[in-house]
C-alpha cells in the first residue's frame, strides 16, 4: 500500500531496475543521459565483450526450452553459432575466435546441468515494491533446491567472482526479494555462474542482510528519484552538473557516452569496441538486466 505524504497524497513509487540503481551509484552524468537526455546521445560503437555475454545468455536460455531429449552438451554449441552476434569484433578473425571459445564456455557448462532438472524460470522477469521503490529486473535462471528458490546469474567477463562480489551484490539481493515475491516461495541462496572457468560462487542471504541492502536500494533510489523530479522541472543547463556530477574512474573509457564526457576521456580515453577481449577491458559488466 503506498505511503501518504505529507499533503495526504500517495507517495508516487521510483520505478526502476537493479541496473538504474548502480548506474546513479556509479556515476550520475551517465545516468542521465542513459535515463533521461532526450533525445539520448549517441552512444559510441556495441562492445565485444557484451555481444559475447548476451550470445551465451540467449544460448543458454534457448537450450531449456529444447524438448528433454535434445538438451545435450552439442546442442547448447548449436545454439550459441546460430544465434552469435558479430557487433563490436574487431574484424571476422576476431569474432570466428571469440566463437570457438565460447562454444567450448557453452558445451562445458551444459555438462554441468541436469536436462531432467527444470528450473522455476528462465529469463523470468521478477517484482517487488517497498513503501518507496517499485523494482522490476529479468533473471538468468531460478532453481529450485530443498523447497527453497535459487538466484543464478552468468557471467563471462574474465576474472571468476568472488564471495564478496555475490554478498555485496545490490542486484542479486534485490532478484531474490523480487523472487520471493513474484514466486511466493522462499529464495535466500543467491549464485554467480563464471561460463570461462565453470566456478560457482554463492551466499545464502540472511533476513538482515537482505534487509540491508533494501535499505541502501531505497537510499539510493531515493537520491535519483530526487534527482529526476529536479530535471523534468526543467533543470537550467548550467546546474546540471550540480544534480548529475560525473564520477570519473578507470572505467569511463568503457563507458556508453565517454566521447560527451571531457572528465571520463580525461581518466581514460576510449577503448576500442573489441578491447575487452584482449585482456584489457572491465573485468565483468553489472550482474543482471534490464
Amino acid at each position: 500500500m503506498d505511503q501518504l505524504g505529507l499533503e495526504g497524497m500517495p507517495q508516487r513509487l521510483f520505478s526502476c531496475t537493479p541496473t538504474r540503481l548502480n548506474t546513479w551509484l556509479d556515476c550520475p552524468r551517465r545516468y542521465r543521459m542513459t535515463y533521461l537526455d532526450r533525445p539520448a546521445p549517441p552512444k559510441g560503437a556495441p562492445w565485444a565483450h557484451n555481444s559475447l555475454g548476451a550470445s551465451l545468455h540467449n544460448a543458454l536460455a534457448a537450450w531449456w526450452s529444447l524438448p528433454r531429449e535434445r538438451r545435450t552438451p552439442a546442442a547448447a554449441g548449436q545454439l550459441l553459432a546460430a544465434g552469435w552476434l558479430t557487433d563490436g569484433y574487431r574484424d571476422d578473425a576476431q569474432s570466428e575466435q571469440w566463437l570457438q571459445r565460447a562454444t567450448d564456455m557453452a558445451v562445458d557448462y551444459v555438462e554441468t546441468l541436469d536436462p531432467d532438472d527444470e528450473p522455476r524460470g528462465v529469463e523470468r522477469t521478477v517484482a517487488t515494491r517497498t513503501a518507496r521503490l517499485s523494482v522490476s529486473g529479468r533473471v538468468d535462471r531460478i532453481d529450485e533446491r530443498d523447497g527453497a528458490l535459487v538466484v543464478v546469474d552468468y557471467k563471462s567477463g574474465r576474472r571468476p567472482p568472488t564471495t564478496d562480489d555475490v554478498r555485496g551484490s545490490l542486484a542479486l539481493a534485490l532478484y531474490a526479494l523480487a523472487v520471493r515475491q513474484t514466486l511466493r516461495a522462499d529464495c535466500h541462496r543467491v549464485e554467480l555462474h563464471h561460463l570461462p572457468s565453470g566456478e560457482v560462487v554463492g551466499w545464502d542471504h540472511s533476513a538482515e542482510s537482505l534487509g540491508r541492502h533494501l535499505r541502501r536500494a531505497e537510499s539510493i533510489g531515493g537520491e535519483a528519484a530526487d534527482a529526476d523530479a529536479r530535471f523534468r522541472e526543467g533543470l537550467p543547463a548550467d546546474q546540471l552538473d550540480e544534480v548529475f556530477p560525473p564520477r570519473p574512474s578507470a572505467l569511463c573509457g568503457w563507458c556508453d557516452y565517454a566521447r560527451h564526457c571531457e572528465q571520463g576521456r580525461a581518466v581514460s580515453g576510449i577503448k576500442e569496441s573489441w578491447a575487452a577481449l584482449d585482456g584489457a577491458g572491465p573485468v565483468e559488466a553489472g550482474v543482471g538486466q534490464e
